[in-house]
């Protein structure tokens, strides 16, 4: 995907216990304790408990979440071994 082909990325929490986020594109799993998905500017881990997905719509890439919210962590994109190897 080209840069301008991304969607823009936004969040916006709320009191800890209420979070909208645009740019996201795919939900790779959630249970009450975590949420892990791919946005456009990488893997974005939530943390909290009680946790619900309050909307889903990948069409436009939003999604909002509510509970209580502890952690919000991006994590770094994996680098393969060869690109390693020449960049690192």
């Amino acid at each position: 995907m080209e840069e301008s082909d991304k969607l823009p990325h936004k969040l916006t929490l709320d009191q800890r216990s209420s979070l909208t986020m645009t740019g996201v594109t795919e939900v790779i799993r959630f249970d009450e304790s975590s949420v892990l998905l791919n946005t456009a500017l990488g893997t974005l881990n939530i943390q909290g408990s009680d946790l619900k997905l309050k909307t889903l719509c990948l069409d436009g890439g939003t999604v909002a979440v509510t509970g209580s919210i502890t952690a919000l962590i991006y994590e770094e994109p994996r680098v393969s071994g060869w690109s390693r190897r020449l960049f690192g």
